[in-house]
């Protein structure tokens, strides 16, 4: 059967991918974010996942406030980079597994999730960034992608722990699948940051290093907190954080944190980067 072997974590700042893109990562300012992902990619090449269901949100590329899903699943095969106002980025286009994808769509939709099916969908920054920060630039990416789009974006986004139990239910649909696949979860956003308002800039590291440490051994104190605790405490921006809580819903029990990271600040944003491996990996 299909198995979770590991979940990551990850910011994804479009900046960190207009860097990439313009070859100035090791620039100052930006090569200590860009060393702090190094352990990563050695870690992704030796591992090398067949798929990865990358959970992220959509900055008004695919969505528009006409039609706000609550969470949307990618099913088709391909997905191109979307253009966000200055054209798409110079990245592959991402190949989906819709075998896969429809397999988890109809195990969410009966598991009583309420999924938005995408047969066509253009990919933003948020979910090429961490592509990149884990492949850096080649030809095709290595592994298949299965985008998961979370509205973070219009009020109401859904609670922490209802991603907590999407990530569950993710992982009941997966170890359900018959085909033997080698299977990450990532989520992606955040970390605290805020950019409009009277407190355009807030970033609030002992929070962020609080979420980082109760991640792997008590995400019930993660998934408990409200909206309201983390626009307050994570800043209006920093509520992509629920996206990380499906990641780690997804592997379930107890983990190994395998590596960390956390910059200030990456186009004023806190950046953070988790690895954890499923205790169900063998």
């Amino acid at each position: 059967m299909a198995r979770i072997t590991a979940g990551l974590g990850s910011s994804h700042v479009p900046a960190i991918g207009a860097a990439q893109d313009s070859g100035r990562i090791n620039e100052p300012y930006w090569r200590r974010l860009f060393s702090g992902y190094e352990w990563s990619r050695r870690w992704m090449d030796a591992v090398k996942p067949d798929v990865v269901i990358l959970v992220y949100n959509d900055h008004a590329s695919a969505f528009s406030l006409d039609i706000i899903p609550t969470f949307a699943i990618g099913c088709a095969e391909k997905f191109p980079p979307a253009d966000e106002g200055w054209g798409p980025r110079p990245v592959p286009t991402v190949n989906g597994h819709a075998e896969l994808a429809w397999h988890l769509a109809e195990s969410l939709i009966l598991d009583e999730f309420d999924m938005t099916i995408m047969n066509r969908l253009d990919v933003d920054h948020g979910l090429t960034v961490p592509l990149s920060l884990m492949f850096g630039q080649p030809e095709a990416w290595p592994v298949k992608v299965i985008p998961l789009a979370v509205n973070v974006i219009q009020y109401p986004p859904p609670t922490a722990h209802r991603c907590y139990r999407l990530g569950q239910a993710i992982a009941r649909a997966v170890a359900a699948y018959p085909e033997d696949l080698n299977v990450q979860v990532w989520g992606t956003g955040g970390m605290s940051h805020q950019l409009t308002g009277t407190r355009a800039g807030f970033i609030n590291t002992a929070f962020d290093t609080m979420f980082l440490d109760k991640l792997s051994d008590e995400p019930e104190v993660l998934y408990s907190l409200s909206h309201e605790d983390y626009v307050r405490e994570a800043g209006s921006e920093g509520m992509e954080l629920i996206m990380w809580l499906i990641m780690r819903g997804a592997l379930e029990g107890r983990v190994r944190e395998l590596h960390r990271f956390y910059h200030v600040p990456a186009s004023n944003t806190a950046v953070g980067h988790i690895v954890l491996a499923s205790g169900r990996a063998g």
